[in-house]
């Protein structure tokens, strides 16, 4: 079953449970994936990854706007943002550890060859693309620009 209709099925059971904080979240990862799917140039039907990094979107706004709502003292408004961000985190998939994040970040740059920060976005590019949705690009950056340094 593709993202979206396990999205569609959530959408569901939060109406007929009123849940309208999952709906809201909801709603705005379909409202996405429909903006993405009526782009021009692309074709009727998006990829897993394509939804996958929809998604990844949306729950990293979530994050960036609790963070910015905590600092500011706001727990009234980073409250919702963190109970969205849980919802729309249940359609991502397991995120690894940071050491698994690492040892696939050393085996790319050993595979690659990659010697120095100038070899950092080829580096990036290939962990990013082999660990899609499932490390956070911080994490991913602090490992790569650690372990090239070295």
């Amino acid at each position: 079953m593709s993202l979206e209709k396990k999205i569609m099925e959530q959408m569901k059971a939060a109406m007929k449970s009123k849940d309208t904080l999952a709906l809201q979240a909801l709603r705005a990862v379909k409202s996405a994936i429909l903006l993405a799917k009526t782009e021009t140039g692309v074709q009727a039907e998006l990829t897993e990854e394509q939804e996958l990094k929809i998604v990844q979107k949306q729950v990293k706004q979530r994050k960036d706007s609790a963070d910015i709502f905590i600092k500011q003292n706001r727990q009234d408004l980073a409250d919702p943002e963190l109970a969205e961000l849980a919802i729309l985190e249940q359609f991502m998939p397991e995120a690894l550890s940071e050491e698994e994040v690492e040892k696939v970040v050393i085996a790319v740059i050993q595979e690659t060859g990659a010697n120095g920060m100038k070899d950092m976005g080829k580096v990036m590019g290939m962990v990013s693309k082999e660990l899609a949705g499932q490390a956070d690009g911080k994490m991913i950056s602090t490992f790569v620009k650690k372990n090239l340094m070295s």
